[in-house]
């Protein structure tokens, strides 16, 4: 999103977006208004389509809300969709698909939080204002009617939207105590639309940052996601942090804010690692896709070891030895916490573990050997090794900038160079385990494991051998054992 698209709008040109946008898919919602208006349901288009449609990025997802019960819905919706699914029927909500849209209708509702419960109380309700109310913002509080396209507006959410503040659509207070996720919701907004948030919401979620507790990992780790991934993280993190929800969900972030020391020996790790994360963002495109979670969420965390392994020396140095190492355990703690996936949780801990070894390199005195070691080491992470090490050089003197910038593009020529001579990708032992066992007429067991490991060794530092000189040297290692 670019700095334009955080200018306020006009609420004309937020209504000739919507008009334009609803015309693009008059097809779509108008004839399924109808199919309901024909069994005396009311329909309306809800929530995030309409405010999209608003600042002119609609999707192919459309959420509607009506007063059908979803076993009505999913009647009404068999004979019109392509496919239909049951999304939550307790929760109200049936999906389907309809060409190249995937639709979610539920049935009016209201929901409450137990003081104690991490799951939601779910009731039906009656009226299309009565769910509007009991939505998280303002802005995600209107709906347009169809198939006669009624804009319904009960909280201001379309001045807000102009004015790019999210507000609650009673007083935060009850809202937070309903659903205490949507205060992780804020930020999360705040990160996606570049909007800012309402003083007094930003006052009810420090009041009731501990509410948060409540809620399920699984739901704090998607939101969380969502936060990293979005165009705008820095306003939600900081968000989060301000207000001590990140001293419950991701209790490393606010670590970071160390007390400088007296003589101001070392950087402020907080906004350094926010601008680690800002810079690996920039270098994304080199992984060819859109936002990647691992790449952020290691850049956020890579220096999360330096308050544990902080020292002042004599003279007032400030040392973090071993924070590298240190991190990666606290990363995985902390995303296991949060139920993330092992596939995951070991990607970004690798990252975090390996982002200082390229400050080995020096001007380039790495042997073939070390560059071949840096890249079985991190494995299929190396482009996102790459990434983080280029993104945590924030050195305002650009003469050091510029010089890390060319050693790193030295050794990724090195990379790339040993790379095609010897497919380091895919670096293995010149013999295979059945060509081990024959060269030392021995049966499988521990000592197979040991000569290949040995060969390994071998290849990473001499590079590929013929079979002739790799059976030589076993023989010669198996005979000094």
């Amino acid at each position: 999103m670019s700095d334009a698209a955080l200018q306020p709008l006009t609420i004309v040109e937020i209504q000739r977006r919507v008009s334009a946008e609803l015309d693009r898919i008059g097809s779509v919602i108008d004839e399924l208004g109808a199919l309901f208006a024909g069994a005396g349901e009311e329909l309306a288009l809800v929530g995030g389509p309409v405010r999209d449609a608003m600042i002119g990025r609609l999707q192919n997802d459309l959420d509607f809300t009506t007063s059908a019960r979803p076993e009505v819905t999913e009647r009404l919706v068999a004979g019109w969709a392509d496919a239909v699914w049951d999304m939550g029927r307790d929760f109200g909500t049936i999906g389907c698909r309809k060409g190249p849209w995937q639709v979610e209708i539920t049935t009016y509702r209201s929901e409450t939080y137990d003081p104690s419960s991490r799951k939601p109380d779910v009731d039906f309700g009656d009226s299309l204002e009565g769910d509007l109310g009991r939505r998280d913002f303002s802005v995600n509080s209107m709906a347009v009617r169809v198939p006669g396209r009624e804009f319904v507006d009960p909280s201001g959410g379309i001045v807000d939207l102009a004015e790019r503040v999210l507000r609650t659509p009673g007083t935060p207070e009850d809202s937070f105590s309903d659903d205490p996720l949507r205060m992780m919701r804020a930020a999360r907004f705040a990160a996606q639309l570049g909007f800012s948030v309402a003083p007094e919401v930003v006052e009810a979620m420090t009041a009731m940052a501990g509410r948060i507790e409540i809620i399920s990992a699984e739901r704090v780790r998607d939101e969380l996601v969502k936060l990293v991934c979005a165009p705008h993280p820095r306003l939600g993190l900081t968000l989060l942090v301000e207000t001590g929800l990140a001293a419950y969900v991701l209790p490393e972030l606010p670590a970071l804010a160390l007390e400088r020391d007296e003589h101001h020996r070392h950087k402020d790790v907080y906004e350094h690692t926010l601008t680690v994360l800002e810079q690996s963002i920039d270098l994304e495109h080199r992984l060819g896709g859109g936002p990647d979670f691992v790449s952020r969420f290691a850049a956020l965390m890579h220096d999360v070891g330096k308050p544990r392994t902080r020292r002042f020396e004599a003279g007032g140095t400030v040392t973090f030895h071993h924070h590298d190492v240190v991190g990666a355990k606290l990363t995985r703690k902390r995303m296991k916490a949060l139920r993330f996936s092992n596939h995951d949780i070991d990607a970004v801990a690798r990252l975090v573990e390996l982002h200082l070894r390229f400050h080995g390199y020096g001007s380039g005195e790495w042997t073939d050997s070390a560059v071949r070691r840096y890249v079985r080491d991190a494995g299929d992470q190396l482009e996102r090794l790459h990434i983080l090490t280029r993104a945590d050089c924030t050195t305002r003197n650009q003469r050091k900038a510029d010089r890390l910038r060319r050693t790193y593009d030295s050794l990724e020529e090195r990379i790339a160079r040993l790379s095609e001579e010897e497919e380091l990708a895919a670096i293995r032992p010149d013999l295979d385990g059945n060509r081990i066992m024959e060269v030392l007429g021995i049966g499988p067991g521990r000592e197979v494991g040991q000569a290949y490991a040995f060969l390994l060794e071998l290849r990473m530092d001499e590079g590929p051998k013929s079979a002739e000189e790799a059976e030589a040297a076993l023989r010669e290692w198996w005979a000094a054992r």
